[in-house]
């Protein structure tokens, strides 16, 4: 079930593959604010595992949630720091 986050931006790297998706987010996170959120759409299945690797190995974002409706994976990455 997905919880309703407070969105700051969303990007759409639909049809990238790895390493795309993080890559992009990381440079998406980066023009962020400490707590903004930011909801990540690939069509690569192998972004779930990228991004939840990623984030747990990186300083400042938090993971809060992977979703896969259809044939699109949703992440909601939190910028901590």
């Amino acid at each position: 079930m997905t919880t309703a986050y407070d969105v700051t931006e969303t990007l759409d790297v639909k049809g990238a593959s790895c390493p795309m998706p993080v890559i992009k987010t990381k440079g998406a996170i980066d023009d962020l604010d400490v707590d903004d959120v930011l909801e990540v759409l690939a069509t690569d299945a192998g972004s779930m595992s990228d991004l939840d690797g990623w984030a747990a190995g990186t300083d400042g974002v938090e993971l809060l949630e992977q979703v896969e409706e259809g044939d699109v994976y949703k992440h909601y990455v939190r910028k901590t720091a």
